[in-house]
């Protein structure tokens, strides 16, 4: 983080504080409703939050609908929410500002997702044909610029590691919350049971492509890959603002006419503009691959409706092969 960034974040962080003193306001732990007050980060693991915590929780999202959360900025009121919350959730390396938000405000109550299930390692990586395992694949690769120190925080992709962190987010609130936890916890087992079924889901429509490869325009999807036995071939790394080498294009592109490849997979939050010149130039489809980020309209969609989407989109993708 520049030395700019951190000042502005303790800026904001002092006058929020000052904001909340001066209006009496207490912040999400001290609700008159009674509920918990819980900041999400972003969406994935709102989601779970507001699932498991019913009707004792009042879920406070830091990430908009519709916003690329790497690119969160906080608001004062927004980093004040996160010291006063009676639990905050959150996944360490992916959005700084939240990171720094969370250092300065001596959260007491904390769930970090990455200490729940290990990261691999899914960067892009220098003239390699894979890095990470076998999900990911960097064809020509040159070193991602911008990766995540932590490694790929796109856990929430893989149903299984999403239980993980379901029961993570389930003991965080029963520990915040110990009135309501045997609420929690039948709340924690029926989501569990949701992803199992997900997971089979995907085992039985991607069976007949292990070892397929795809094309995505940003590597979010190396831990469904891993799941799965397909091969993650990224323009991007796995931040979406890491531009691509015109060696590593022209990589891809040896790749995808080997592969028998039909479809070059993009977006929802991000500019679709690379993904739709690299499907032009090969004369491919494109297809959305929603990495689950943030969902534009949470009254229509929802975690389980996009990941069955994304499955659908890639058994059509596998399935046209030529």
């Amino acid at each position: 983080m520049s030395p700019r960034r951190a000042l502005a974040l303790m800026a904001a962080a002092a006058a929020a504080v000052l904001a909340l003193a001066a209006c009496g306001a207490g912040g999400p732990a001290a609700r008159a409703d009674g509920r918990l007050g819980v900041v999400a980060s972003f969406y994935p693991l709102q989601y779970l939050a507001e699932q498991i915590g019913g009707p004792h929780v009042a879920v406070t999202d830091l990430t908009s609908p519709g916003v690329e959360p790497h690119d969160l900025e906080l608001s004062p009121r927004q980093v004040a929410s996160v010291g006063s919350a009676g639990l905050v959730v959150y996944l360490k390396g992916l959005q700084p500002a939240v990171d720094e938000a969370v250092r300065q405000s001596g959260a007491r109550r904390v769930v970090e997702a990455s200490s729940l299930t290990p990261l691999a390692d899914h960067h892009l990586d220098e003239g390699g044909d894979g890095a990470g395992g076998s999900g990911d694949r960097a064809a020509g690769a040159a070193a991602e610029p911008h990766a995540h120190a932590t490694g790929d925080p796109h856990v929430w992709l893989d149903p299984a590691r999403y239980a993980v962190l379901a029961r993570g987010v389930g003991r965080g609130l029963a520990e915040a919350d110990p009135a309501h936890a045997a609420d929690y916890r039948r709340r924690t087992d029926r989501m569990v049971a949701r992803l199992a079924a997900l997971d089979a889901e995907f085992r039985t429509g991607l069976a007949p492509y292990r070892g397929r490869d795809f094309v995505t325009s940003h590597a979010a999807f190396g831990y469904l890959a891993d799941r799965y036995g397909i091969r993650q071939v990224a323009v991007s790394g796995v931040d979406p603002e890491s531009e691509p080498s015109p060696a590593r294009l022209a990589a891809i592109q040896r790749q995808a006419r080997a592969h028998g490849v039909t479809t070059v997979f993009f977006e929802t939050l991000s500019n679709p503009k690379l993904a739709a010149t690299l499907a032009a130039d090969l004369h491919l489809r494109t297809a959305v691959l929603d990495p689950v980020e943030g969902v534009k309209d949470p009254s229509r969609d929802d975690y389980f409706s996009v990941q069955r989407q994304n499955l659908k989109n890639l058994e059509t993708a596998f399935g046209g092969a030529r």
